[in-house]
């Protein structure tokens, strides 16, 4: 694994943390920002999503007054800018930021593709923007605020179907492929990172099978019980990033902190 630099901070004089959820507004993004807010380590919880009016479950999330929520469109990227800006004036820094957004299909005729005559090249390219280019846009805009974070961290929700070397069925050519870029990207940002007078640890996760409406039409293949509540795979994945070592950067790694081969 990459080196990365120890905080010479102390964990008894750690200040308490802030931390962003992109793609909060449902699913495992919403889960994390609900478990974030109840872990009294955490400040401040700032939660992204395209549309926060169209948002009324990550609205209820809290009755503290700990929790802003902004407007974020990884199809924008003006937009990511404005939220960071937004963050930036308002926080003296962020000590994790968890990108959660994810898209495998869609309401307009978006579909995983089974053979390559199904492969379209707009669905491509929208995979790609969401999955891959999306999450490094929003590592580039949020740089500034993550570096002035204690042993700040920068983490990506990937999956294993991403791994080239894992492979063995095929198909799914533009979400696997947009996944596998999201990989190699936060590899090549955890390398630039760790340079940094103030490192930032990337890490790249796969949060196994979740009951999200991503993995709706495809959960009756599988056996009994592999998808798991999204509560729970929300807090196993929170609980990987904080068990991480900071020497682990730049690596991909499963629910249960297990390293998966690129």
């Amino acid at each position: 694994m990459l080196s990365l630099k120890r905080s010479s901070r102390t964990q008894a004089t750690e200040p308490a943390r802030i931390a962003l959820v992109q793609g909060a507004s449902r699913g495992l993004g919403l889960a994390m920002v609900a478990q974030l807010l109840a872990d009294g380590r955490y400040a401040h919880v700032y939660a992204t999503c395209r549309r926060p009016a169209d948002a009324p479950e990550l609205r209820d999330a809290d009755s503290t007054g700990r929790l802003t929520i902004l407007g974020l469109n990884l199809c924008e990227p003006e937009t990511i800018a404005d939220a960071a800006h937004a963050v930036g004036e308002k926080a003296e820094r962020l000590d994790l930021l968890v990108n959660c957004s994810g898209i495998l299909f869609d309401d307009e005729g978006m579909w995983p593709e089974k053979r390559l005559a199904d492969v379209d090249a707009a669905a491509v390219s929208r995979a790609f923007q969401v999955n891959a280019l999306g999450a490094l846009l929003v590592a580039r805009e949020f740089k500034a605020v993550l570096e002035r974070g204690s042993n700040a961290r920068f983490a990506a929700v990937s999956a294993r179907v991403g791994s080239i070397g894992d492979n063995r069925k095929g198909g799914w050519y533009a979400y696997r492929a947009s996944k596998a870029a999201l990989n190699m990207m936060i590899r090549t940002l955890a390398i630039e990172w760790a340079r940094l007078p103030r490192p930032i640890a990337c890490f790249s996760l796969h949060p196994g099978t979740v009951e999200t409406d991503l993995s709706l039409p495809f959960r009756r293949q599988l056996p009994l019980g592999q998808a798991v509540p999204v509560d729970r795979a929300a807090a196993r994945l929170l609980k990987t990033l904080e068990d991480l070592a900071p020497e682990q950067t730049g690596g991909f790694f499963a629910y249960d902190g297990s390293a998966i081969e690129w």
